[in-house]
């Protein structure tokens, strides 16, 4: 699908040519860190959030001055903003979500609320009755275990994970409430055991429980609806995460880029990067063929126009995304230079409470401890 985004531009602009790099997730970032370092990176980088910070602190973006973001979303725009200036465009949004499985859920005879107006204790007590009333091996919910939703349970606790200052945007107290609601979780067998939990945050989206129909209902990002129906045989349904008050416009949900379009400040040729990545950003034709791959487009006009040529489940993800448009809160502070293990950190700890290993507040504290360290 890249390589058909390339050749469509370069048709468009036959004094242009750009060659593709193909790299595969678990390896990608390694490679890229080794490129920057040996000042041989790539004109044109596919960035994700939590490297912006980082690679823009040190220099190595160019700032994208000549892409038009006039029809972006404001959330979308500001998405790809860091150390003052724009070093990246989002190739797509999306926004943390709950799918359910309504073959699990049939099976188990349970149903859910609104989910407009549920709360934590609704989810795990619903997830934990389908966990009772399923066959072996089958679990109300998955695991999430990550930054996200981790920042969601903060945002609605009226704290953040990050700052705009680039300090942490809760306390040890904060933080501790959080692995406690893990544990609550995990007692009430709402969410399936530690092992299982370590298996599957390590395994590929194919092969993970979702996609497996181990899990009647899993945190991820609304871009992954279609691969993880296709995966799973299911019409999976597409719903918003539960909320402190019950109330979704309290939810402090959020839109994410889902990956983003960033440029080697050592390029020799700025403008026509930055005239592919303009492309990319806004035109119609990249549009019908990227469709929601990288998530929904960021342009509303390309938004739009793609948007009949939709598969039935992008769509799905489609009308989600424009739904919450009205719920949605601030856009989460971009995460600082350091904080690309702050993942791993808060996924190992909460392992580590599941397990019953560790204590709510030593988990607090030992990863409140390690982030700071990864920071300074």
């Amino acid at each position: 699908m890249t390589q058909k985004l390339i050749d469509a531009f370069e048709a468009k602009n036959p004094g242009i040519k750009i060659k593709g790099e193909y790299g595969d997730w678990s390896g990608y970032w390694d490679k890229l860190a080794t490129q920057v370092a040996s000042q041989d990176a790539p004109d044109i980088i596919q960035m994700d959030a939590q490297y912006l910070a980082e690679y823009a602190e040190r220099g190595a973006l160019l700032e994208l001055k000549d892409v038009d973001l006039s029809k972006f979303d404001l959330a979308a725009a500001g998405a790809g903003k860091a150390d003052g200036g724009q070093y990246a465009v989002t190739a797509g949004m999306n926004a943390l979500v709950v799918l359910a499985n309504p073959s699990l859920l049939s099976a188990s005879g349970v149903s859910l609320p609104d989910d407009s107006t549920w709360t934590w204790d609704e989810y795990k007590d619903r997830a934990a009755d389908i966990t009772s009333k399923s066959q072996a091996g089958v679990y109300g919910s998955g695991p999430f275990v990550g930054d996200a939703s981790f920042n969601l349970w903060m945002r609605q606790h009226g704290k953040s994970l990050f700052t705009e200052d680039g300090g942490l945007g809760f306390d040890e107290g904060d933080a501790t409430k959080y692995f406690e609601m893990q544990t609550d979780m995990r007692d009430a067998k709402a969410v399936p055991p530690a092992s299982v939990i370590t298996e599957d945050s390590s395994a590929p989206l194919d092969q993970q429980g979702l996609a497996t129909n181990r899990f009647a209902m899993g945190w991820v990002w609304s871009n992954q609806l279609a691969p993880l129906s296709t995966a799973s045989g299911q019409a999976l349904e597409i719903l918003r995460p539960p909320s402190v008050e019950g109330d979704a416009m309290k939810a402090q949900q959020f839109y994410k880029a889902s990956q983003f379009w960033s440029a080697s400040s050592r390029t020799k040729h700025p403008a026509e990067t930055q005239k592919f990545i303009d492309f990319l950003a806004n035109s119609v034709e990249a549009g019908e063929i990227g469709l929601a791959d990288r998530g929904i487009p960021g342009n509303s006009e390309v938004r739009a126009a793609v948007a009949p040529r939709l598969t039935p489940t992008d769509a799905l993800t489609a009308k989600f995304i424009d739904d919450i448009a009205d719920e949605v809160g601030e856009a989460p502070a971009v995460p600082p230079a350091g904080s690309s293990s702050v993942t791993e950190v808060l996924t190992r700890y909460a392992i580590e409470v599941h397990f019953s290993r560790m204590s709510p507040q030593e988990a607090a504290k030992k990863s409140i401890d390690e982030i700071k360290s990864a920071l300074a």
